[in-house]
């Protein structure tokens, strides 16, 4: 097979693909606008944060399937692809870890000021007085964690661990094994979002970007916050930005952010963003997931679909095609 890859990954991959006789083209500078003219002839495309539109399927020839480096697939137009017959995998679980270390990461920067000190010392400045009784700190206090998936989860053990008070939302039905790991971490589970904000001092996103949690952090949710912190190391659509931005000038919330809207598609670039600037957020990259042990996992994960996928399985794939794929495969052991 043919394998392009249109973002950084361990050089390890690439050796693993041309071991098992595949010719794999690495090009981390391709964007949205440049992948359609690079896809041509290719059998996979492997992506982490490059956007597969339509315009890409549209232009690729012999695509079967399209692998996302992560968990979330809300980049790649999935509707699109299940038309056109190309399969759409992604590696869940394997960052969970990553992204809930720099969650803790960002309460804690939100709650000591650790970079507005930072910035403070560098300037030449000593000012303790400012910043010897900023934060309130983390014991005793409740975090409300939306979305108890395997990053959620793993942010509950962690914040167990600073002796914090665990509460979600109620769901009308999840996993045994979920449900025994919600029982051990004592979490206490409430009827709604708006409840569990209002009963929280720090509430903390985990949810995939789709119809359902775009801009479920609204109005109601952020005046039920107030006074508190939002964390959002998912998707930067599942909260209204104008609404959280009309709190963060009136002082009532901060904010630790991983993801903004309107995010440069390149790994560096000139960009400005006013809730990114605003001083009441503590602000990274969308580097969530990108430690180098949870690149380390991720790879090995997409080394696992791809080579099931030659074999004619199916592994982690979250589409059903409306025709019949370009590549014959087996699911689960039985013909499609």
């Amino acid at each position: 097979m043919r394998i392009l890859v249109a973002d950084r990954l361990p050089d390890r991959f690439v050796e693993a693909m041309k071991s098992r006789g595949h010719e794999c083209v690495v090009d981390a500078d391709l964007t949205e606008a440049s992948l359609p003219g690079a896809v041509a002839g290719m059998d996979v495309v492997v992506v982490r944060s490059t956007r597969v539109t339509a315009s890409v399927l549209a232009a690729a020839d012999s695509l079967r399937l399209v692998v996302r480096a992560g968990a979330g697939t809300n980049t790649i137009d999935c509707d699109e692809a299940t038309r056109t017959g190309v399969l759409v995998a992604n590696v869940p679980g394997r960052n969970s870890v990553a992204v809930a270390e720099l969650t803790m990461g960002l309460l804690l920067a939100v709650d000591r000021a650790i970079p507005d000190s930072t910035s403070e010392l560098r300037a030449g400045r000593w000012n303790k007085q400012r910043f010897g009784a900023v934060g309130r700190g983390l014991y005793g206090r409740s975090l409300g964690i939306v979305g108890l998936g395997s990053i959620g989860l793993a942010v509950a053990e962690r914040a167990a661990g600073f002796g914090m008070r665990l509460m979600a939302q109620a769901k009308g039905s999840r996993s045994p094994e979920i449900s025994r790991r919600i029982d051990e971490l004592g979490i206490e589970l409430v009827p709604d979002l708006v409840t569990l904000a209002s009963s929280v001092d720090v509430l903390s996103l985990h949810v995939p970007m789709n119809a359902e949690t775009r801009d479920m952090v609204g109005d109601d949710v952020l005046d039920a916050l107030q006074p508190g912190i939002l964390l959002n190391t998912s998707r930067a659509g599942v909260v209204d930005v104008q609404a959280l931005m009309v709190r963060l000038d009136a002082g009532t919330l901060s904010a630790g952010l991983d993801v903004f809207p309107d995010e440069p598609d390149s790994g560096s670039a000139d960009w400005h963003s006013p809730l990114a600037a605003h001083p009441r957020v503590v602000g990274t990259h969308h580097v969530g997931a990108s430690t180098q042990q949870a690149q380390e996992a991720v790879v090995d994960g997409v080394e696992e679909v791809i080579n099931a996928f030659d074999g004619g399985e199916l592994l982690n794939v979250v589409n059903k095609p409306d025709r019949q794929p370009r590549h014959q495969v087996v699911e689960s052991g039985a013909a499609q």
